[in-house]
Formats: structure tokens, sequence, C-alpha cells
């Protein structure tokens, strides 16, 4: 079924069916707790719903929450879509499994926009404003067992996310990963990522990662 997706909120691209996929071979029980941290359209909350799990998404943008509460109504999948900042709303609580496609393209604004639709992509000089503070809170929320999955992009730094989520105890591995050609976000920042020393004047392609962050039992 087509998602609705509303001005400013992040279509399904790439990265999202990357993790999607990850997700259909990880097992996951029959009413498992299920966190999707940055939700969007709700796309990959829809796809742990349908495989039985109790899924609870969170975004903070209005029109995310919207459009994933939209989309779940109309596939028939009970999904709590809650608006906050990342793992703010679900405080305190735990889960067997937490989904997580953030904002994670090097910018050179070194602040998080705070509206417009680069809200949903750009994340600071380094692209690890999100992706830190992730690493570093989400390990507290998974129960025994629980397995973090997270897209990104290699751009970002995939030994920082893998270093601090070894640290926080989680048995961290790169599971899945995939060369993408540039979207028009990439190609318009192509001078300035190679000023940066994150990419060759020659480079097309992105490489997206899925990590699996796995919490002892």
């Amino acid at each position: 079924m087509p998602l609705i997706t509303l001005p400013g909120v992040y279509a399904p691209q790439d990265d999202t069916a990357l993790l999607a996929e990850t997700l259909r071979r990880e097992p996951l029980e029959p009413g498992a707790r299920v966190l999707d941290i940055g939700t969007g359209t709700g796309a990959l909350a829809l796809a742990a719903a349908r495989r039985g799990g109790e899924v609870t998404a969170v975004d903070i943008s209005r029109r995310a929450v919207l459009a994933a509460r939209i989309n779940a109504r109309l596939a028939g999948l009970p999904v709590r879509v809650v608006r906050g900042n990342l793992l703010a709303p679900v405080a305190g609580r735990s889960y067997e499994l937490l989904l997580t496609n953030p904002p994670y393209v090097p910018a050179p604004a070194a602040v998080l926009p705070r509206r417009g639709s680069a809200r949903a992509w750009d994340a600071g000089n380094d692209g690890r404003l999100l992706l830190d503070r992730i690493c570093r809170d989400a390990p507290g929320l998974l129960a025994p067992g629980g397995v973090l999955l997270m897209v990104h992009s290699a751009l970002s730094g995939t030994e920082p996310t893998l270093r601090m989520l070894r640290a926080a105890g989680l048995a961290a591995v790169v599971v899945e990963h995939r060369y993408v050609p540039f979207g028009p976000v990439l190609r318009s920042r192509q001078s300035w990522l190679h000023s940066q020393g994150l990419m060759a004047p020659d480079d097309e392609k992105e490489e997206l990662v899925v990590i699996r962050a796995e919490r002892s039992a």
C-alpha cells in the first residue's frame, strides 16, 4: 500500500528499504515490544506491526506524527504514534527491538535545523548530532536480549557508531550495506563534502550501512 507522505516528512528511500529488508530477517516474537525512533511516514513501524510486534513510533515532527497515524489507520495496524524528541517520550520503558533511520547527512550548518524539509536529514557538520545521542541513550531502553537496528550513511562514520554501542555493552556489527547513487542533497554538497574530507571528488555513490547491536540476555 502506498504511504501518505506530507510536505516536510521524509519519504521512504533506499535507506528505509535496506532497514526494512534487515528487519524481515530479524527474529521477532508475536507481541514483542518495538520502538521506531524518528518514524517519518511510519514505514518501518508498519513493517514491524505486520510481523506481530507491539509497536510504538516516535517523531519530533507534527506532520510526521500525523502521517504515521494516517498510514497506520489506512493499513489497519495498531501502531501507537507519539510526538517527542528522540527517546524522551518513552523514558523508563524497555523494548525487545529498536528501529531507527535518523537524520544523518553531514551539513554545513553545525546545528540541527528547527524547521523545513532539511530537518528530516541534516545532522550537523559530521552527520552525528542525532546518531551519537541514539548510541548513548538507546542501549538503556533495550530489554535483555533486545536488539537495535540502525541504518545510516558511512559518510557519518561507521566506526564511531560501532565504538559507542560496544562501549555501552552491546554486541554491535554491520549486518548489511549497499551503495546507492547520490540523491539531490548529496549532489548539491559534493564540493563541501570533499572539502571536509568526507568523499573523493569523483565519488558518485554513497554507502549505506545497517548496524545490529544486541544486549546480552
